[in-house]
């Protein structure tokens, strides 16, 4: 980090502490969903894809003991601060790498010619396109931009890490949905299970996680998803459980 100031905060209620740069792209609620829809148990291996400062493997960590791991993050200032965020927390079996995906680095944990070593990988990868503003943060710019086809490559990229019948979850924006399946059917991940968010009851889904299964026949399903805030603008019980209880979406 070398002598970038940061805030220091928590996640999940306190569980986990959390430290980020106080310009630049800040966490939002994105990876702490997706890391509660991740079907890990205790003991396997997980890769995260732009796993910017960490919080997706702190939280799903915090829930799922004994994993162990493999962050990449191409931005090396943030790739040194997951790395203190995860000492910070104890999380000694996670390491994080610099990688710009489709590239990948060399790693123990990562697949070699005829080896398969991960059962879980996810992603929030960058939802704007290239063709977008471009932030004066470079940090924030590398984590919000992605140029065209480059989703399918990261799709291309995880899923190639997986072992038989792993996963990979992705967190997009739903104007990405249909993207996001037809990158997972290319790659051939079945079993294509989607889950939408709704920021209040009766509003249009912004978010979506997706999540596919290598070599599965089986067929998609649409998931009943979850209301994010009350009216009045607090998160619903069942929000409140998963961001700050730490529980797996069901």
């Amino acid at each position: 980090m070398g002598d970038a100031p940061v805030t220091t905060g928590t996640l999940l209620g306190g569980k986990v502490v959390y430290r980020q740069f106080p310009t630049g792209n800040r966490t939002g609620l994105e990876p702490v969903l997706m890391a509660a829809f991740v079907p890990a148990r205790a003991g396997e291996v997980v890769l995260e894809g732009g796993c910017g400062a960490g919080a997706g493997l702190l939280c799903l960590t915090n829930r799922v003991p004994r994993l162990a791991g493999v962050g990449l993050e191409q931005d090396p200032a943030t790739a040194s601060l997951a790395r203190h965020n995860l000492a910070l927390n104890g999380r000694h079996d996670l390491r994080v790498r610099v990688a710009a995906i489709p590239a990948l680095p060399d790693d123990p944990l990562l697949s070699g010619p005829g080896i398969r070593r991960i059962d879980h990988a996810f992603a929030n990868p960058p939802w704007h396109g290239h063709d977008s503003s471009p932030s004066p943060h470079m940090q924030r710019d590398l984590a919000r931009r992605l140029p065209a086809g480059m989703l399918a490559a990261w799709v291309g990229a995880l899923s190639d890490q997986l072992r038989h019948h792993g996963t990979l979850t992705l967190a997009l924006p739903a104007s990405l949905l249909s993207a996001g399946i037809a990158a997972m059917e290319r790659a051939r991940l079945g079993r294509i299970r989607i889950f939408p968010f709704w920021p209040r009851q009766g509003h249009a889904a912004r978010i979506v996680l997706v999540q596919g299964r290598v070599n599965s026949r089986a067929g998609s399903e649409m998931l009943p998803g979850l209301i994010l805030h009350e009216g009045n603008g607090e998160f619903t019980p069942a929000a409140r459980a998963v961001l700050e209880d730490g529980v797996a979406l069901p």
